[in-house]
Parts: C-alpha cells; sequence; structure tokens
C-alpha cells in the first residue's frame, strides 16, 4: 500500500505563489509518473501538469508559464510551484502517481486527499 498525502495549500491575494508538495510513502520500488489535478466547486477533476511515464513534462494551457511541476525521486515528492495565481485558479488540488508497489510489483495509481488552494482579494 502507498499512501500520498499533499500539503502547501493556502489563501493568497491574486498575483501570489504558492507550492505545493506531494510525499509518496509505503511500499515503493518506483513512482513511474506524478500528476497534480485540481477539482473546482461544481467542476470536474482537470489536469494541471505531470510526468508522464516517459519522462516528459506536460501542462494544462491555463497553468503554462506561471506553474512548475518537479520531483525529487531520492524523496519520493513532487512539487508544483505556483505563480502569478488567480482567483480562477481556487480549487482543491489533488496529487496523483504511478507506482509501482506491491508484492509481486505490479503498477498502480495512487490519489492524495487535496489540498486547497484559494485566491481571492
Amino acid at each position: 500500500q502507498v499512501q500520498l498525502v499533499e500539503s502547501g495549500g493556502d489563501s493568497v491575494h491574486p498575483g501570489g505563489s504558492l507550492r505545493l508538495s506531494c510525499v509518496a510513502s509505503g511500499s515503493i520500488f518506483v513512482i513511474y509518473a506524478w500528476g497534480w489535478y485540481r477539482q473546482a466547486p461544481g467542476k470536474q477533476r482537470e489536469l494541471v501538469a505531470a510526468f508522464t511515464s516517459g519522462g516528459s513534462t506536460k501542462y494544462a494551457d491555463f497553468v503554462k508559464g506561471r506553474f512548475t511541476i518537479s520531483r525529487d525521486d531520492a524523496k519520493n515528492t513532487a512539487y508544483l510551484q505556483m505563480n502569478s495565481l488567480k482567483p480562477e485558479d481556487t480549487a482543491v488540488y489533488y496529487c496523483n502517481a504511478g507506482v509501482v508497489s506491491g508484492n509481486p510489483p505490479a503498477p498502480y495509481d495512487y490519489w492524495g486527499q487535496g489540498t486547497q488552494v484559494t485566491v481571492s482579494s
């Protein structure tokens, strides 16, 4: 079993910055993919940024140039640096990881519990 724990959500003014973290723990052989998603009230969950299984990054158009995803494999941690935040970025942000875990090892998809980001003046 693998657990993902997000942190770093907060309330900020427009134009502000936040850095979200997601730490994975448990029976981990390798984390082959990371993703950050968000869900605003009344809306579907949407992809924000991700490291694909091939190692490349992809971003939603609405965050390009403002958000940056990064990872520290030694710490089993992913980050989302969010700059120039806008009120429309307000949402619960979820971490997702593709992890080879278990016995025998197999790929599984895990989600964190979410962290609230609120952008308002």
